[in-house]
């Protein structure tokens, strides 16, 4: 990644985004001034299709979700009174959210890609409201005000749609900048007040793992928008300050029991981190829990459906660690093959973002694909003890409407992004001219 940050030849302040689409052999002084692509000919249909393979990777993960939706909650659920004794309860109704996510990404894939540089000002603008109607009227769990309860047992939890908001905010907010997003004092500093307000709203929940994710994300599109590396490590910095000293407000003003309690449970997190089996019956129960579910599994598994661990041991298997019932049942020979589709899913799509012919439809790609890649991270690496658990669904795999639905939301977007790549590719075929797709490749970009 180093080599992506060298100035290119002859400018010293030109954009990562700028010298993707010069080749590195000219100099422009504003992304807006950019070559518009050529319109299309007759011959050549005004959109291009959806990228099949990442259409197809969408599709299966989305079904592998359900089955392990269904193999880790049924024999809860078959046994509970309070689920009515029902073995499909979350099956059925993760399904309801898939569909809802289905069609929302189909509305998403069909309207074209640019068009959300105009509707991204109302939706960040609703995300805020719910940010902050959350912290008044939302129910508390796990010490956390993260969820909005609606009508007919529904909820919502706004922090979902908070990291959307901000891939699209911040990605057209750099495209209409320009090369003045680099100056610190007109174009990163409001860009980064922006995004530590959203931080700062979700932390008050507080939802570390979702600030992690929003922040992390963020950082990622800054940086492939040209921002100075020095800036981003000080806005690091700032944000984790912040974070801290909410963290310490919320600990000193906390005066009854319940909260004192919320306080420990979210520093035995960090404690069952550094030794899960200080406190095997305690704070490293679901730790151990969830590493034995790993261990059992071998090298092959025990078969889909015959999890152990799932049976009252593992907290939430459905959900926060679905990842380890994934581990028992189809052991490493199928955890790897889940990986590596999954990476070929995130890989394929930045591939597909880092070609698209237009500066706003490739931070856009970019920030979508790295919340999947960062939010997997983070969730995988909390069940398998690589870094502190912070309770955040598997993308496409854990139970969590409003997860799976702006996920798929977000899948949308990225289709259409791939449907003007693919009809620029077209477009260059039909003309004969191979010097747009070298200055798109990504050994070009690259360079």
């Amino acid at each position: 990644m180093n080599k992506i940050r060298q100035p290119a030849p002859g400018s010293s302040t030109q954009s990562l985004a700028n010298r993707y689409r010069s080749g590195g052999n000219k100099r422009t002084s504003n992304v807006r001034n950019i070559p518009k692509p050529a319109e299309p000919n007759r011959k050549i249909l005004k959109q291009g299709a959806p990228d099949f393979q990442l259409l197809v990777l969408t599709f299966v993960l989305v079904g592998f979700g359900i089955l392990m939706v269904f193999s880790a909650s049924s024999s809860l659920t078959f046994t509970s009174e309070r689920f009515n004794y029902d073995s499909m309860y979350f099956t059925k109704r993760h399904i309801v959210f898939a569909v809802v996510g289905l069609i929302a990404m189909f509305f998403a894939m069909k309207a074209h890609y640019t068009k959300y540089k105009k509707w991204f000002a109302p939706f960040f603008m609703v995300t805020l409201l719910l940010l902050v109607a959350v912290l008044i009227i939302g129910g508390k769990i796990n010490g956390a005000r993260s969820w909005i309860q609606l009508p007919a047992g529904a909820s919502i939890q706004p922090a979902e749609f908070a990291k959307l908001a901000v891939i699209l905010y911040l990605s057209a907010l750099i495209a209409k900048k320009g090369e003045r997003f680099r100056d610190l004092r007109t174009g990163y500093i409001p860009v980064m007040l922006i995004v530590g307000l959203v931080a700062g709203l979700i932390m008050l929940q507080p939802d570390l793992g979702s600030c992690m994710i929003l922040v992390a994300t963020a950082g990622l599109i800054i940086y492939a928008g040209g921002a100075s590396v020095k800036h981003i490590f000080a806005s690091v910095a700032l944000l984790l300050l912040g974070a801290a000293l909410v963290f310490g407000v919320n600990s000193l003003f906390s005066h009854d029991s319940g909260e004192k309690g919320d306080s420990n449970y979210r520093m035995g997190r960090i404690e069952t981190f550094l030794d899960p089996f200080a406190d095997e019956k305690g704070a490293g129960y679901n730790m151990i829990q969830s590493l034995t579910a790993i261990g059992q599994g071998g090298f092959s598994g025990s078969g889909f459906g015959q999890s152990i661990q799932k049976l009252h041991y593992l907290p939430n298997p459905y959900n926060d660690f679905i990842f380890s019932v994934i581990g028992e049942e189809f052991g490493f020979v199928g955890t790897t093959l889940f990986l590596l589709a999954y990476a070929y899913f995130i890989v394929r799509g930045i591939w597909i973002s880092l070609r698209c012919p237009d500066i706003f439809g490739t931070l856009v790609g970019v920030g979508i694909m790295g919340m999947f890649a960062i939010q997997a991270f983070i969730n995988i690496g909390g069940v398998t003890n690589t870094i502190p658990l912070t309770g955040v669904p598997l993308p496409f795999i854990s139970y969590g409407g409003t997860s799976l639905v702006v996920m798929m939301l977000s899948m949308g977007i990225m289709l259409s992004i791939s449907r003007e790549t693919h009809r620029a590719l077209a477009e260059q075929q039909a003309t004969g001219s191979d010097s747009g797709t070298r200055r798109q490749s990504i050994s070009m970009r690259m360079k």
